[in-house]
């Protein structure tokens, strides 16, 4: 990130025989990419870092975990319990390849920065591109998160009063007024933190958060009974769903093809995986490929109780926001409401970290750490997205756009492309297993990205709106 500049020996330009003394030869040996011989191998010299390896899985997962949380239920209505399971564990199973040759490309060269791997593998066209599409996604997850905040906020404020107490006559129930207010209390004092790996203690925070959601999801599973009833009426199941309390293992309808892209987008964390990887204390390829894993079991393990949990509450009856299937008058489900607005609002620090970096890399590429430029740089990306969340009136937008094309780049086809260019051919050649498997990865990226691009086109065609999915 950013603290990288006040380094001299900035972008691993130093001589290549110096190695950090955490790291012995054997590990190097291990899981380092050899070069072509005779040539020495480029040790991190960008950055010592800091940050244990407890903290930097906190802060993986925090990225990792996003909003679309809310409707893996709906995606596994439209599935079935096996098929839904069965794509969750192929895209956490790609997600952590996808890290593994960013990972190993970081580790060939010796520089751990998305956008210098771009420059690399491309020249400065390439950099510019890794930072254009890493700022572009990340926004789009901080607006989506505000976006959240704005909406469902005054909803709890509301059934916390008890009262009837209109938005136009109190400015607490105004959601615009609410995400200025957070943002400016809560979010710019953290972003302000010179390190990413003191919101360590505030992403185990934010995933405590998560697990009471979860766990209250469990709870309620066992508490509402099925057929689905509110007071006097019925409630009326979605036309295509399941339409019994039966539990459907495998269903195919016209929204099956959807979830694809939903469940291929979430575990997107890779724009946060080298500036993590960069506070790492003792940095190995193994020892940051073991975060990662371990971060992506964990949020392979809560989606799939959650989605399962939650589709077995509600069967055909779920809707795609899970948390508005629940009594709005519910002390549990306030006090859930509550936790998840808080754990978005947590994350979105860690998501602001890597759009600054990008921006310091490309603007201020010599320059040393300076607190002015740090602060007017999160204070000005807040002040950006908080406009653009007032003004952008859906949600569906955010999600529809920013992740049909930002994320399948930053999963599947950067890491691949990245790989096969810097991994020398002396080293791998073009037609080696490991390339060809890259450039096969990153023509699955070009079609995911295709059919998210083609059911956002075509839902706005039909109906008006989006159901792409996001962060």
């Amino acid at each position: 990130m950013e603290l990288m500049m006040e380094e001299p020996r900035m972008n691993g330009l130093v001589p290549r025989g110096l190695r950090e003394p955490e790291q012995s030869q054997a590990e190097l040996d291990g899981f380092l990419p050899q070069p072509p011989p005779g040539n020495k191998a480029v040790q991190f010299s960008d950055f010592e870092g800091k940050t244990s390896l407890g903290m930097s899985v906190f802060n993986l997962s925090n990225a990792i975990m996003g909003s679309g949380i809310l409707g893996l239920a709906y995606a596994m209505a439209n599935t079935g319990v096996l098929l839904f399971l069965a794509f969750l564990l192929c895209m956490a199973l790609l997600s952590a390849y996808s890290i593994h040759l960013l990972l190993t490309c970081a580790s060939f060269i010796g520089i751990r920065a998305y956008e210098e791997l771009g420059h690399r593998a491309f020249g400065t066209s390439g950099k510019v591109a890794a930072a254009g599409v890493i700022c572009l996604h990340n926004i789009g997850a901080m607006s989506s998160y505000l976006y959240i905040i704005k909406s469902e906020l005054p909803l709890v404020i509301r059934t916390l009063l008890d009262s009837k107490v209109t938005e136009s006559s109190s400015w607490f129930l105004n959601g615009n007024v609410l995400i200025i207010i957070v943002s400016i209390g809560i979010i710019l004092p953290l972003a302000l933190m010179r390190h990413l790996g003191y919101l360590g203690y505030t992403s185990g925070l934010s995933l405590t958060f998560m697990v009471f959601f979860l766990a209250s999801v469990i709870y309620k599973k066992f508490s509402i009974q099925c057929p689905l009833t509110s007071g006097n009426w019925t409630m009326e199941p979605r036309k295509g769903l399941n339409e019994s309390c039966e539990v459907r293992l495998i269903t195919i309808n016209s929204q099956t093809a959807y979830t694809i892209p939903i469940l291929a987008f979430a575990f997107v964390c890779h724009p946060e995986v080298l500036p993590i990887y960069t506070e790492l204390h003792r940095p190995s390829q193994r020892r940051m490929q073991n975060v990662a894993n371990m971060s992506i079991g964990a949020m392979f393990l809560m989606y799939g109780l959650t989605a399962t949990f939650g589709y077995l509450t509600f069967f055909g009856h779920v809707e795609a926001e899970m948390l508005h299937m629940y009594s709005q008058t519910d002390l549990l489900i306030l006090c859930v409401r509550l936790a998840v607005l808080m754990a978005v609002t947590l994350t979105v620090p860690v998501v602001l970290f890597p759009i600054r970096r990008a921006i310091q890399r490309l603007l201020f590429p010599s320059k040393a750490f300076s607190w002015p430029r740090h602060g007017t740089i999160a204070l000005g990306l807040l002040t950006f997205v908080n406009i653009l969340v007032i003004f952008v009136p859906n949600i569906r937008d955010i999600f529809g756009v920013i992740g049909a094309t930002s994320a399948p780049s930053l999963i599947f086809i950067l890491p691949s492309i990245f790989y096969i260019r810097i991994i020398p051919t002396a080293q791998e050649s073009l037609i080696s297993r490991p390339k060809i498997q890259a450039a096969a990865f990153a023509a699955l990226g070009i079609v995911i990205m295709a059919m998210s691009l083609g059911f956002i086109f075509t839902d706005w065609a039909v109906t008006g709106q989006s159901k792409g999915a996001g962060h």
